[in-house]
């Protein structure tokens, strides 16, 4: 975004006499630009942003590692049950 500012200089010159001092506008555009800030935080934010799901997901693999071994002993332990089961009850 551009801001204007008119400033009005006075010149005067060796040939011509103060009475004839002469005012002419001037216009002065001045432009402002960032110093590069909003970038760098933005890749800070999208490094933080890709560090969490990496964790986040990286746990959700490891509680899938042990669901699937708690149902695996599960499943174990109730074989020797109906194995134990069979052989108290004598096949009934």
């Amino acid at each position: 975004m551009a801001e204007e500012r008119t400033t009005y200089t006075t010149t005067t010159t060796t040939d011509v006499p103060p009475a004839q001092t002469s005012v002419q506008p001037t216009t002065t555009v001045i432009e402002r630009r960032g110093g590069g800030g909003t970038v760098l935080m933005a890749v800070v934010l999208l490094v933080a942003v890709l560090v969490g799901a990496w964790y986040l997901f990286g746990r959700q693999s490891a509680q899938n590692g042990r669901d699937a071994a708690i149902t695996s002993a599960a499943k174990s332990v109730g074989g020797a049950a109906d194995k134990v089961g069979d052989a108290m009850g004598g096949g009934k």
